[in-house]
């Protein structure tokens, strides 16, 4: 074969990897007619009021609940961690990149959480990859509900298990698929409040048919904790079922204000985990401004109960307010409440229209949910005012009855 022929078929075969690339046309078509919701430039912090091109927008799409991540303390203690330690550890958690701090981080979650141990990872996301693959061998099998963060199924696609779902938060289909998979050992794993839904998972039935079964049960509960239960400790505490849950996930970036993740349970598995999750073990340590931020947003959590409480108000009202205008929101149960649209083009011109109108909003459509399904995925924070709801609301009956979504 003559080097041009070799050139030419490798240039053949590189062009056809890209392909796809190239041909991928659908997201250029809304972003220039406007209705792209996504990758939007924010230039200010994560509060009720956000700056983007320049003007003043109310954000109801953060996942910053209890508005820590702009909190002095917050960001005091992550400016004092970088002045003592730097901007990175240079290594992995297993090598040279542990610091006392992240000893003492995973000490206070073990002890926030009620478990015997903690370990921290770089993200949220790493902590389901590492835990599921690492936990699931090739004879066991993971147990998922089919609305379950994408993060879980991934974490299902790099272990050696098999993987069975359930009908969303349906305890009969859980039930049925449980006995399916007698005779092997099974990982049950839930969402605590489902991220794009904001409904929460029907804990006390799960751990019934669980302990019938012997399945063993790990809650991510990213969007539970700060939120649920009496002290924010999460879905568990919620349904006063510590004890019966055996691994508690939980990610920084929602009420712990900064970027990361944990896994909590009993000693002896924690380190299991600590020695064979790759995610873990072959990513760079967290930043000591992380370690401490999250540290710090505990303390807050623990000695201010009065946010979750002013969270849990804002929450209800805006709840009572959509409902009352007539907008479907859904089951629901927590401070993420979607608006259900069902067409992804009105789903995108209405976040738009509502971003004109100085109101920030998310937008899910398929495969983030079912087809048919998309929605308009509003999100609350303690610290939003009376004055901010009222005008996000103002906004939603004006767009609402400008698309025929309300009468």
């Amino acid at each position: 074969m003559d080097g041009k022929l070799v050139q030419d078929t490798q240039m053949a075969v590189n062009k056809g990897i890209f392909d796809k690339c190239y041909r991928f046309d659908l997201a250029k078509g809304y972003i220039s007619s406007g209705l792209y919701p996504y990758f939007r430039p924010i230039e200010s912090a994560q509060d009720p009021v956000v700056v983007m091109y320049g003007r003043r927008v109310i954000m109801v799409g953060s996942n910053n609940y209890l508005g820590l991540a702009n909190h002095p303390k917050v960001k005091e203690a992550a400016i004092a961690a970088t002045m003592k330690y730097g901007t990175g550890c240079a290594g992995s958690r297993f090598l040279n990149g542990t610091l006392d701090i992240h000893v003492q981080l995973e000490e206070k979650l073990a002890r926030f959480i009620g478990k015997e141990a903690a370990l921290i990872f770089t993200t949220g996301f790493q902590v389901n990859l590492g835990v599921i693959s690492a936990l699931v061998g090739k004879d066991d099998v993971v147990v998922l509900d089919k609305l379950d963060h994408a993060s879980i199924i991934d974490g299902c696609r790099l272990s050696y298990g098999g993987l069975r779902k359930f009908r969303h938060n349906d305890m009969e289909d859980y039930e049925r698929v449980l006995a399916d998979s007698k005779g092997k050992g099974t990982l049950t794993v839930v969402d605590g409040v489902f991220s794009m839904e904001g409904d929460i998972v029907n804990l006390p039935a799960l751990v019934k048919i669980a302990k019938k079964y012997g399945s063993k049960i790990m809650i991510d509960d990213a969007h539970g904790i700060g939120v649920l239960g009496k002290t924010g400790r999460g879905t568990a505490e919620h349904f006063g079922l510590e004890k019966e849950v055996d691994l508690i996930m939980g990610t920084y970036s929602k009420s712990l204000a900064s970027i990361g993740g944990f896994i909590a349970g009993d000693k002896d598995i924690i380190h299991y985990i600590k020695h064979f999750a790759r995610p873990l073990i072959f990513s760079a340590s967290p930043t000591p401004a992380s370690v401490a931020s999250v540290s710090a947003a505990i303390d807050i959590i623990e000695s201010e109960p009065e946010r979750i409480a002013a969270l849990w108000r804002n929450t209800y009202k805006m709840l009572a307010g959509f409902k009352g205008m007539g907008f479907e929101v859904g089951l629901t149960e927590s401070p993420i409440i979607p608006i259900l649209v069902g067409d992804d083009i009105l789903a995108f011109k209405m976040a738009m229209r509502l971003q004109e109108m100085g109101v920030f909003v998310n937008v899910a459509v398929s495969p983030a949910v079912a087809p048919g399904k998309a929605l308009v995925r509003t999100s609350y924070m303690a610290t939003h005012t009376d004055e901010h709801l009222d005008i996000v609301l103002d906004a939603f009956q004006k767009i609402g009855k400008e698309f025929g979504v309300i009468q």
